[in-house]
């Protein structure tokens, strides 16, 4: 395993992020694996050399939080590990039970941190844009965190490059923490991000943390063109058929597939080892329900790509409507 540090933080992070939204106990997901099931495959995480694990608060409601502050402690000491969660989703009744306003932001932080069982988390992540609430008083509340002790960082998901740019503005000129990564939706199938986002955070040196990295499963070849479904993901997972699934995304599936047959390697390694190629990229963010995905995010690593492979891989991608939430 590689390590780097996240954006221009001093804090060192693997180039591999294991997403936690994969388990919980009680999921109404049919996907989701209890504690139990999902030990051994942390624990492969871990052993191979991963050590930065990202969850949210409204991954089934509040268990996957729980499973990961249980599974971690079983592993690692807390300084060990670098865990990430989120915040936006309504976790509550009312109209303050969601959103990105003081007090519901400051509300979640301790209901985090409750499931998580920690004194903090290292970053603390907005999971979406809200135009509902000033962004002054987002940013002043997530630095009243991080000054309080209860987050190391703050991290953005899923907007717009003007709406970051307009976060990290509000915070240079009030003196407040600014966010130090983007999560966003980047993968073979879904290119968008590299128009602005992508340009923004290399200059100003955010971590760009992928979403998505293996578009649902749909770049391993998990989905055909005539309705296949190859997992129980593929065939419960709604949301993943409103981000992919057009004519012109099986081309790059192809590719991909027609790649990996020729090195001998699964296709979730030529995926995952595209998006490290990139020099934006800080660590995609992995799911794993199986040891083998798991095997392959490690692998990936590794796995080196020419420049010729690269562009293969890239030429049949054509412009997608913007998708930003996970």
């Amino acid at each position: 395993m590689d390590y780097v540090n996240l954006g221009q933080t001093g804090l060192r992070v693997s180039r591999v992020c294991l997403g936690m939204m994969s388990y919980g106990n009680d999921s109404d997901r049919p996907w989701v694996l209890d504690e139990a099931a999902a030990e051994p495959l942390v624990r492969a995480a871990w052993e191979g050399g991963v050590t930065f694990f990202d969850t949210a608060d409204m991954y089934s409601w509040g268990a996957s939080e729980v499973a990961t502050g249980r599974l971690l402690r079983k592993l690692a000491t807390r300084d060990e590990v670098v865990v990430a969660t989120k915040v936006f989703v309504p976790m509550t009744p009312g109209e303050n039970g969601g959103g990105l306003g003081r007090k519901h932001v400051l509300s979640a932080i301790d209901a985090s941190l409750k499931r998580l069982e920690m004194d903090y988390v290292d970053l603390y992540q907005v999971h979406s844009w809200d135009a509902r609430t000033p962004i002054e008083e987002t940013m002043e509340a997530l630095h009243d965190i991080v000054r309080a002790g209860r987050a190391r960082y703050i991290g953005a998901c899923n907007s717009a490059a003007w709406q970051f740019a307009k976060a990290q503005t509000a915070a240079e000129r009030h003196g407040w923490t600014p966010f130090v990564s983007m999560q966003d939706h980047l993968n073979l199938v879904y290119r968008e991000e590299e128009r602005e986002m992508l340009p923004l955070c290399a200059d100003q040196g955010v971590a760009v943390l992928p979403w998505s990295p293996l578009a649902r499963g749909w770049l391993t070849g998990s989905r055909g063109r005539e309705e296949r479904r190859a997992t129980t993901r593929a065939e419960t997972d709604a949301f993943a058929e409103t981000l992919y699934g057009r004519p012109e995304d099986f081309e790059v599936i192809d590719r991909v597939l027609e790649l990996a047959a020729e090195r001998g390697l699964p296709p979730a390694q030529i995926a995952l080892a595209w998006l490290l190629h990139k020099p934006e990229v800080t660590a995609p963010i992995v799911g794993a329900t199986r040891l083998g995905h798991v095997e392959d995010a490690l692998a990936a690593v590794e796995v080196r790509l020419s420049d010729a492979e690269i562009a293969r891989l890239e030429e049949p991608y054509v412009a997608h409507p913007l998708r930003r939430r996970d």
